[in-house]
């Protein structure tokens, strides 16, 4: 080997020899990294740490396989028991157990239960058809109600019969009408509400149907005067009277203590 190949060759090796030392961290890195990951398990994408591989889970530093039931899937979780039936089966006693449809119905979107057709509702287990009755129609998938002019009794429509001064109520309770202003049921009939002198009407389904005018007070069917005494006012209603401060009611007047 001529001399000048030789200082050539040196500076190869020195090269290579240099080469090899930058390479060495890496791989140190590389083994340090993949040291204590047990087996079926490999580094998280992100973070520190390794996970166990699909189909496993952590038990006690290891990863164990996931015991799958027929008719299920792993779903690679650290919580619960790491798997879940497939659509139309239910978990029964850690197994997935088909899901009986019966007759008339479908499963539902979630796949995990079933429910009845339009026009039938659910009755043990089965969907039997919901029976409309004459005068009627099927309000929604598991109920009827009665036509306009009808009402619901004994799984019957009913015709209602709207009295004198009454009128139709669309409605699945009570009789199937209302009285007109100035009216009140009694039995069935619409009877006026007699209000007596110093009175209004008042438009409510409880109570006598009307009130005594302010400085008046009912009595016996009547609206009579309120005596306001000395020392006294009209109470908020102003249909009686309280005593100015610091007066007290004694026997209808009003006195100091």
């Amino acid at each position: 080997m001529g001399r000048r190949q030789r200082p050539m060759m040196t500076a190869l090796r020195s090269l290579l020899f240099l080469v090899f030392l930058v390479t060495l961290p890496g791989v140190a890195v590389a083994q340090s990294a993949s040291i204590g990951i047990p087996k079926n398990a490999h580094s998280k994408s992100y973070g520190s740490g390794w996970e166990c591989d699909r189909g496993y889970r952590e038990a006690d530093g290891t990863c164990v396989a996931v015991k799958v039931p027929a008719n299920a899937y792993p779903t690679n979780a650290s919580y619960g028991q790491g798997w879940e039936c497939t659509r139309g089966y239910l978990e029964v006693d850690k197994a997935c157990v088909e899901i009986k449809i019966p007759a008339n119905a479908y499963l539902t979107s979630t796949g995990d239960r079933w429910e009845c057709h339009r026009g039938f509702r659910e009755v043990a287990e089965t969907c039997v058809a919901v029976k409309v009755p004459k005068n009627g129609y099927l309000s929604d998938s598991s109920s009827w109600a009665c036509n306009r002019g009808f009402r619901a009794a004994n799984d019957k429509c009913i015709a209602v019969t709207v009295p004198a001064h009454g009128y139709f109520v669309d409605t699945s309770f009570d009789r199937g009408w209302k009285c007109e202003r100035g009216y009140r049921a009694v039995g069935g009939a619409c009877k006026a509400i007699a209000v007596p002198a110093n009175g209004h009407f008042v438009d409510a389904s409880y109570g006598v149907g009307w009130k005594c005018d302010r400085g008046y007070r009912a009595a016996k069917g009547a609206c009579v005067t309120v005596t306001v005494p000395r020392n006294a006012h009209f109470n908020y209603s102003g249909n009686d009277w309280d005593c100015n401060r610091p007066y007290r009611k004694r026997q209808g007047k009003c006195a100091l203590e």
